[in-house]
């Protein structure tokens, strides 16, 4: 068992493209590509941001779904948020190794101003995928716009249900990731206004069903952002990391026994290695032994360069 990072690495050039990293521990992360992009987009805003990859339910491949945004272009934050993109990009593959250029595909309600952080989780009992986002959107009785998390449902993500808000909070919200385990989905959040990592609780996936979970320990880190959660098989523990953006330092790993006390604890600097590139919000999957020896030989190997779409060319 092993662990792929995909992530992107800041407001850069060519540092909002995808960037691959792989790990055994998943805490000691080794940069694929000699630190170069694997999936460049030409499309859209040009940008590749926030990006998630989920193993497909059926076990015929992989989906990328990231944000459609480049700050390193130029246009800026104030544009990004009021009249950003409402496309999703969509990347396919079968092996990890060969992807399929970036696709957009419109997923957000026609009011928004823009379409970040984009995640998915299976829905065990719909036996379809459940996509969610963060938008900026003024809706009637809102003196202004404000960041809420929007849903749709898709088999194939090519196809999507028409969006719907899926949490509100009294802050604007973003950076939505959840998991499910021993019946419980466990949902972590950023507080874009307190700059802070909230959680909730469900049996399901309707909306109606998640209830705040306080977690002091870690609501008491500010300056954090891009929450991911995966389980480190070898220490029988749950991986938080959290992106400490303000102070530029890079992903933070807090772990915890069991997702039913959630009592997460900072790791040492001394305890984990991000690798060399600074990554910012991403994903973290588990692949098998094979599919990392296939990746570390298609990335190492002079061959590597026909195999990925560079930058540079």
């Amino acid at each position: 068992m092993a662990y792929l990072f995909t992530h992107f690495i800041g407001e850069q050039p060519q540092g909002e493209q995808i960037y691959f990293s792989l790990s055994k521990d998943g805490l000691h992360w080794k940069d694929l590509h000699d630190g170069k992009p694997v999936i460049c987009s030409e499309v859209g805003e040009c940008g590749l941001r926030d990006p998630f990859l989920i193993r497909k339910a059926d076990g015929s491949g992989f989906v990328i779904i990231a944000t459609d945004l480049c700050i390193a272009n130029g246009r800026g934050w104030d544009a990004a948020v009021k009249t950003g993109s409402k496309n999703l990009a969509v990347m396919e593959s079968k092996d990890l190794i060969h992807w399929s250029k970036p696709v957009l595909v419109e997923v957000s309600v026609p009011e928004a101003g823009c379409t970040w952080a984009p995640e998915a989780i299976y829905d065990r009992q719909q036996d379809n995928y459940l996509v969610f986002w963060a938008s900026m959107v003024q809706l009637d009785g809102d003196k202004e716009p404000k960041q809420r998390i929007y849903a749709a449902r898709t088999k194939d993500f090519h196809e999507f249900t028409k969006a719907q808000v899926y949490l509100e909070k009294d802050n604007h919200v973003i950076d939505s990731t959840m998991v499910y385990d021993d019946g419980v989905y466990y949902r972590f959040s950023k507080d874009e206004t307190t700059k802070n990592i909230k959680t909730d609780t469900a049996p399901d996936l309707n909306k109606e069903s998640f209830t705040d979970r306080p977690v002091p320990n870690l609501e008491a880190i500010y300056g954090v952002e891009g929450p991911e959660i995966y389980y480190l098989e070898d220490q029988k523990k749950w991986c938080l990391i959290i992106d400490r953006f303000a102070s530029h330092k890079g992903y933070l790993p807090l772990v915890c026994d069991s997702l039913k006390t959630m009592d997460f604890k900072p790791l040492d600097e001394s305890e984990f290695d991000m690798g060399k590139t600074m990554k910012r919000h991403g994903s973290v999957v588990v692949i098998t032994d094979e599919e990392y020896d296939r990746m570390a030989v298609a990335c190492f190997s002079a061959i590597s360069c026909s195999l990925w779409r560079r930058s540079d060319t």
